[in-house]
C-alpha cells in the first residue's frame, strides 16, 4: 500500500511532499494568451491555454492544457517566384501562382506541371 492513497486518490499535500522529495518542482506560467505549435502543414493553437512547467533533474517539460484548434497552414509563394515560373512556362501569373500553391511552393514541380 502507497502512504496517503487511502482508496480515495493522493492527498495533494502529499504528492507535493513527495515531489518535493524528488526534486520535481511545477511552476504555472501566469498570463498566457495563447499557444501556438507549428508543423510543416498545420497550426495547433490553443486560445485557452493553461501552461505549467515541472523541473525534473535539471530538465523543463512543459505541460500545456486547453481546447486545440487545427488552422490549415497557407503556403506563401514568393512573387520571384511566380515570374519565374511565369517566364519558364509562358503562363500567366495567376496560372504560375496556382501551379506554385498547388505544388506547396516547390518550383520545379510547378513548372513540370505546367509544361506537361
Amino acid at each position: 500500500m502507497i502512504p496517503g492513497m487511502g482508496g480515495r486518490g493522493m492527498n495533494p499535500a502529499k504528492v507535493k511532499q513527495m515531489m518535493k522529495q524528488m526534486g520535481i518542482n511545477i511552476d504555472q506560467i501566469e498570463g498566457v494568451e495563447q499557444v501556438i505549435i507549428r508543423t510543416a502543414d498545420k497550426d495547433i493553437v490553443f486560445n485557452d491555454a493553461d501552461v505549467s512547467i515541472m523541473n525534473a533533474q535539471g530538465v523543463d517539460t512543459y505541460q500545456v492544457v486547453g481546447t486545440p484548434e487545427e488552422v490549415p497552414r497557407e503556403v506563401v509563394i514568393p512573387e520571384d517566384d511566380v515570374r519565374l515560373v511565369a517566364e519558364q512556362t509562358g503562363v500567366s501569373e495567376e496560372a504560375a501562382l496556382e501551379s506554385l500553391k498547388n505544388a506547396n511552393g516547390d518550383l520545379a514541380e510547378a513548372i513540370l506541371a505546367l509544361s506537361s
